[in-house]
């Protein structure tokens, strides 16, 4: 005699694609996403053989001078496809490692992906072009790039708990926007980090004190004091050249 127990498991169908704020009932779905990966060197003493390479590569990429290293520079690089951004990026970047004999420095690598929260008015929009612009963008030189971790305890809250502690937060970041002091491009990056954080952030602007500003008064909200496991390494950097 057979019972329920013997029979196997039914799967639920998952959908995993990014969902926006429906349209007149109808809600949005895409299946696109940017992926951005940060590559940062040290020892280069002429960025004309670098610059030369990015011109000729098929991505979009920003080269960005380091400030915290006389010698350092950044590269971004911004691709739908990461098998592209994989074969692209290693084949630039190790054919200028070898021209230029520059010093690779992998514990500042990021990378991460965009995603929706379903709230978004125009799906698209938010996964492509405006992460896309922001970083092109020719009248925001400066650049802050840094990974994060939550606490697991975040995960254990209530939906509209997180929901709470999250609008404050992006509240701030809303109100340093609108005043044309920073804008930012939030990419998720659970497990395709080397360290296990789950957050890539770039905040990229005209003048860099806003951005360091925006991250100082992060610090009092409820998500940093309370719920972040751990924050950076910093990349703080100013656009060299863009490629897009």
């Amino acid at each position: 005699m057979h019972t329920d127990r013997d029979r196997p498991l039914q799967s639920e169908l998952l959908d995993i694609r990014e969902t926006g704020m429906p349209i007149d009932g109808e809600p949005q779905y895409s299946d696109r996403r940017l992926y951005l990966q940060l590559h940062v060197f040290e020892g280069c003493h002429d960025n004309r053989i670098i610059i030369e390479k990015l011109e000729k590569g098929n991505l979009n990429a920003v080269l960005y001078d380091d400030l915290n290293h006389p010698t350092g520079i950044g590269v971004l690089f911004i691709a739908e496809d990461p098998g592209t951004l994989l074969t692209e990026s290693h084949s630039l970047l190790v054919e200028t490692q070898v021209d230029s004999g520059l010093t690779y420095r992998p514990e500042m690598t990021m990378i991460g992906r965009t995603y929706s929260s379903g709230r978004e008015p125009d799906l698209e929009e938010w996964l492509i072009s405006k992460p896309r612009n922001n970083v092109l963008n020719p009248e925001y030189p400066w650049a802050i790039w840094y990974p994060l971790r939550r606490k697991p305890d975040f995960y254990q809250l209530e939906l509209w708990e997180r929901g709470r502690i999250l609008g404050e937060h992006a509240m701030l970041g809303r109100s340093y926007a609108s005043g044309g002091y920073a804008s930012d491009i939030r990419l998720a990056c659970f497990g395709l980090d080397t360290n296990d954080n789950e957050f890539v952030i770039g905040l990229v602007g005209a003048d860099l004190y806003p951005l360091s500003r925006l991250i100082q008064d992060m610090r009092k909200t409820e998500q940093t004091t309370k719920y972040i496991e751990s924050l950076g390494p910093f990349f703080v950097g100013k656009v060299r050249k863009q490629f897009g």
